[in-house]
């Protein structure tokens, strides 16, 4: 027997869509202002129920959405992906934040740390010359 529901937590909800790995991961993250439901900071246990906006930030990741369906039980990605509906902004922004980060390389991830011994003397004879 199957039970439909209308409406269920948000952090179950975000667990189940497969945007974090745990109930428990979903639930910092809402707490610290991450996920925005209607553009306002909701609690975990706030219910989420089909049509609703949300706006959810994800280390680099951004993603704006709406709610398409509910479950309390974890699917597979092709299942929880009919979860919701991202908007067309919204992955236009994501596809241009991956473009920019693979032509694009950050100057500060080729330090590798303290110079060596050598790389410091030619350092050194650099800076007199």
């Amino acid at each position: 027997m199957h039970v439909f529901v209308d409406s269920v937590r948000l952090d179950k909800w975000l667990w189940a869509a497969r945007f974090y790995k745990s109930r428990t991961l979903a639930a910092t993250a809402i707490e610290a202002g991450r996920v925005l439901v209607s553009d306002e900071r909701a609690k975990p246990a706030r219910l989420i129920k089909v049509g609703e906006r949300l706006k959810i930030n994800r280390e680099q990741e951004r993603f704006e959405l709406v709610v398409r369906g509910i479950t309390e039980q974890r699917k597979s990605a092709p299942l929880a992906r009919l979860l919701f509906e991202e908007t067309p902004e919204s992955l236009l922004a994501r596809q241009t934040v991956a473009e920019n980060r693979r032509f694009y390389s950050e100057p500060s991830q080729e330090i590798a740390g303290r110079p060596t011994k050598r790389n410091r003397r030619a350092l050194e004879r650099w800076k007199e010359n």
